[in-house]
């Protein structure tokens, strides 16, 4: 596999400055996606005013800035250079400090860890079919980058998770275990 051929291939029907419409599929998930990364933000926004561990805010803020925010833009800006309408968008949370909201009232920490990882998850899965199901280049290479900034923030992520102990994980299988056991004759 030659990336540069990849790249070549990917950008030539581009270089004649000709771009189709956008198709419907293609529309349909630029606005899912757009509605999708407001929500993770905004979902991270309340967390992060309610998180106790410190690191735990750190990734949340970088989450929030330096993956959520950019895209959502990118999204918003290409969107609207296409004529597609945005949805109806919510407003940010303030900032502030909520920690005092009593256990049953909040996520805990460990809860909004693997809340974000969830989503996290759902946002590169997401990304993958936007990509696959894309016709136009550009669009495809937007998913593709989304899909990458997801899965490098979930690598440091992962990291804390791991050493908070609140990464959760099947139990091991060893097929052995499970190997099919004689039944005794009727």
């Amino acid at each position: 596999m030659n990336l540069m051929e990849i790249f070549t291939d990917a950008i030539k029907p581009l270089l004649d400055g000709k771009k189709p419409p956008l198709n419907v599929g293609e529309a349909m998930n630029l606005w899912f996606y757009l509605l999708a990364t407001e929500q993770s933000m905004r979902g991270e926004q309340v967390s992060y005013n309610t998180v106790h561990d410190d690191e735990l805010r750190a990734k949340l803020k970088d989450l929030i800035d330096n993956v959520h925010k950019p895209m959502y833009q990118e999204l918003t800006d290409f969107m609207a250079a296409e004529g597609v309408p945005l949805p109806q968008g919510t407003p940010g949370k303030p900032v502030g400090d909520f920690r005092g909201i009593p256990e049953g009232g909040r996520l805990s920490d460990e809860e909004v860890a693997n809340l974000t990882v969830f989503n996290l998850v759902l946002g590169i899965n997401y990304a993958c079919r936007g990509m696959t199901e894309a016709v136009r280049p550009d669009v495809a290479a937007m998913f593709a980058r989304f899909m990458m900034k997801k899965a490098a923030f979930s690598i440091t992520f992962k990291d804390l998770l791991t050493r908070r102990g609140w990464l959760r994980t099947p139990p091991p299988y060893f097929a052995a275990n499970y190997a099919p056991q004689p039944q005794p004759a009727p």
